[in-house]
């Protein structure tokens, strides 16, 4: 069976305010564990007022100590904006309270403006340039740490933590190869380089300590309804927050779903849609199936992060559970 995980960004709602979207998030990371989802992580974003999960380790210690079983992590934290020592120290203390169930995604786009950036990391000398030094830095801080050794993660030394690198792009897919990490594409929002990232990672994969073959996990959009047309409409409030992040740099509150949006888009504005959700799946659990079985076909993927900003947290949760009966029907017609 490939392993069905859930990627949350914590949606703050119209109406609402971050405090609702963490019961949420909590209470669909306690159904998802019910439903055998392997993962839940959470996606760090800044200055965003639609996205609830900035401070993203505090909120992952939030779901893990409201589960007890399901593994839960980031997906990811942004390198860029952060020492690697302080999130050696974050996610070695998270380890500390939950062993064997975190992991920790990293990306290295800032996900932010300048302006957001300065306020992050005052200190602008880390970069996306810097990237691979950073990574190897914070996988040696889970190390076991060397007598004399100057400086060192406490806690985190000697944990090991489960490093993933985060991409949507041939750079991240050639770095994960060259360490030996995990891969987990960003193909939920930026499918473009879906098929060729793959592709380089799994030919240029160098066995590790962390994994002896390619693991790659890709994120996919799931909007699951009854039927078809319900799908659609729950879609609809991602494209209202995505079209105003491209239009404002801002993704506003998630908004309630609007009856045949898409149809009602200009041609520009609909072309960007169906560049940047290619791999959006929509409708019924047939429907569902159908393109899930679909994409695994096409890109023999490991694992799928499936992601759903839906506005009736009742709806959201049906979503995931029927996403999940998809997964053990797709299991069972496959064995």
């Amino acid at each position: 069976m490939i392993p069905f995980s859930i990627l949350d960004l914590s949606p703050i709602l119209a109406g609402s305010d971050a405090a609702h979207s963490f019961r949420n998030s909590l209470d669909l990371a306690q159904h998802a564990e019910r439903w055998g989802y392997r993962r839940y992580w959470l996606a760090e974003h800044h200055g965003m007022s639609g996205i609830g999960s900035s401070a993203t380790a505090v909120l992952i210690g939030h779901v893990a100590g409201g589960t007890s079983t399901i593994r839960v992590g980031a997906g990811g934290i942004m390198l860029p904006n952060h020492s690697p020592l302080v999130i050696a120290e974050q996610f070695g203390t998270l380890e500390s309270l939950y062993p064997g169930r975190i992991d920790l995604g990293l990306g290295r786009a800032p996900g932010t403006g300048p302006a957001v950036m300065r306020a992050l990391r005052r200190n602008l000398e880390g970069s996306e340039d810097s990237f691979p030094q950073d990574v190897v830095e914070l996988i040696n801080y889970f190390a076991a740490a060397e007598p004399g050794q100057p400086v060192r993660a406490v806690p985190g030394a000697g944990l090991g933590v489960p490093v993933w690198l985060l991409g949507s792009s041939l750079y991240s897919a050639q770095v994960a190869a060259a360490f030996g990490l995990p891969f987990a594409f960003a193909s939920h929002f930026a499918p473009q380089m879906l098929l060729p990232a793959l592709e380089t990672y799994r030919k240029n994969f160098r066995p590790s300590g962390a994994i002896e073959r390619p693991y790659a996990m890709i994120g996919v959009n799931v909007f699951a309804a009854d039927t078809d047309a319900e799908g659609r409409r729950l879609f609809s409030s991602l494209v209202q927050m995505f079209l105003r992040l491209r239009t404002t740099g801002d993704t506003g509150l998630l908004g309630p779903p609007i009856d045949d949006l898409e149809e009602s888009l200009p041609p520009v504005a609909k072309a960007m849609i169906d560049q940047s959700f290619t791999h959006a799946v929509k409708g019924s659990p047939a429907t569902v199936r159908r393109r899930l079985q679909e994409i695994i076909a096409e890109t023999q993927t490991d694992e799928i992060m499936i992601t759903a900003s839906i506005y009736d947290h009742a709806a959201r949760l049906r979503s995931f559970e029927i996403a999940a009966t998809v997964r053990d029907d797709i299991a069972a017609a496959s064995s």
